[in-house]
């Protein structure tokens, strides 16, 4: 078994025509030139806002300079600027009434909720944030550090550039970190406040994960894997609104905006390297395995992007509001329209990254991405 696991690809592959100078990885696919360039400076989305910009998160002079088939980069100078490097571990010292942006969790502001008065809107907020930081070291440790380790030992399944596999090692110090802080500060936040990180019943998975399944259920058995790939180039290009409203909050205990802070600065470098994974590994498939794929990319941004109604269900039970009144909360808090709204706000300059590698020539996607309301009237 572990033999296995030391010699398998991540995504089952095969080979093509030489398409460069670098070597390519064991069993790697090719595809024609996939040079990347830079998005918009630490540009960032979340629900309903379109493209933010992360504080501090600026990409490297000369990252992805958009050559054909060249990769320069984005972590020439990561000793000096990763969290891990150079900002330690943000003691939680200030307690106080508000521990998450209710405006990012809506389900605060509703009318059933804070007739209870303002102690259950702050337990349901701090609770939220408990879900935000047990999601962060979920996404990091399930989701993402795989995907980076398996580049980095050159196990993707694509031909990638040295350079790439280098930084893959530097993602995956970036990523353990930001679970490890995301964990510690929420102990820290437990302690403070005596509401526990962990919920009762252990938490779970968390939801992405069984949305994961079902997309690599729909995918021909050759091919799956893939759906790894793709969910972490959609969520290390799609980070949520909460890195560019939490830092800037200032209602906010100041430790959580630093915390939060220091996580998107990092996030910034990654989200030029996945631009890049993206691009080579839309030109290794085949057409027909693209047709496949394709579809499936609107279900892995809503697998990062949906709300997780089982567990804020779960707090408005523990408030005290019976079944009907917690479907109701629910209901109109997250309206279809406007979660759809939201998605396709925030997905913007990811689709646009998918219709640049060429995704939105097949008809199937496309229709795809339509159905799903995620593409504008210029894409």
């Amino acid at each position: 078994m572990y033999r296995e696991r030391a010699t398998e690809p991540l995504l089952a592959a095969r080979t093509g025509p030489g398409t460069g100078t670098e070597a390519p990885e064991a069993g790697a696919r090719t595809g024609p030139g996939t040079g990347t360039e830079a998005p918009e400076a630490g540009a960032r989305t979340g629900p309903g806002t379109g493209t933010r910009t992360v504080p501090g998160a600026e990409p490297e002079p000369g990252a992805e300079s958009g050559e054909r088939g060249g990769y320069t980069g984005g972590f020439g100078r990561w000793d000096r600027l990763a969290g891990v490097r150079n900002r330690p571990q943000r003691p939680f010292t200030e307690p106080g009434s508000l521990y998450f942006p209710p405006e990012l969790h809506p389900v605060a502001l509703h009318p059933l909720v804070t007739a209870g008065g303002p102690e259950q809107v702050e337990w349901l907020l701090l609770r939220r944030l408990h879900d935000y930081l047990d999601f962060t070291t979920q996404l990091e440790t399930l989701a993402v550090i795989p995907v980076v380790t398996a580049i980095s030992r050159g196990r993707s399944g694509l031909r990638l550039p040295e350079a790439m596999r280098a930084d893959a090692f530097k993602i995956v110090t970036d990523e353990a970190w930001h679970a490890q802080v995301s964990y510690d500060f929420g102990q820290q936040v437990a302690r403070a406040t005596g509401v526990p990180a962990e919920r009762p019943d252990g938490g779970g998975p968390p939801a992405f994960t069984e949305r994961l399944d079902v997309i690599r259920d729909r995918l021909p058995h050759e091919i799956r894997g893939v759906e790894a790939l793709l969910f972490a180039i959609v969520s290390e290009t799609l980070i949520s609104g909460i890195l560019a409203e939490i830092p800037r909050d200032e209602r906010l205990p100041g430790s959580l905006r630093e915390h939060v802070r220091d996580h998107a600065e990092d996030e910034g470098r990654h989200h030029v390297y996945f631009r890049a994974v993206l691009r080579h590994l839309w030109a290794a498939l085949t057409p027909a395995e693209r047709g496949a794929v394709g579809p499936q990319v609107p279900a892995a941004i809503q697998a990062f992007l949906a709300p997780d109604l089982a567990r804020a269900a779960e707090d408005l039970r523990t408030l005290g509001l019976p079944e009907r009144n917690v479907e109701q909360v629910l209901a109109e808090s997250w309206p279809g329209e406007k979660v759809a709204a939201d998605m396709a706000g925030s997905a913007r300059s990811l689709v646009r990254y998918f219709g640049e590698a060429g995704a939105l020539d097949d008809p199937a996607t496309r229709d795809s991405f339509e159905n799903a309301g995620l593409l504008c009237s210029d894409a």
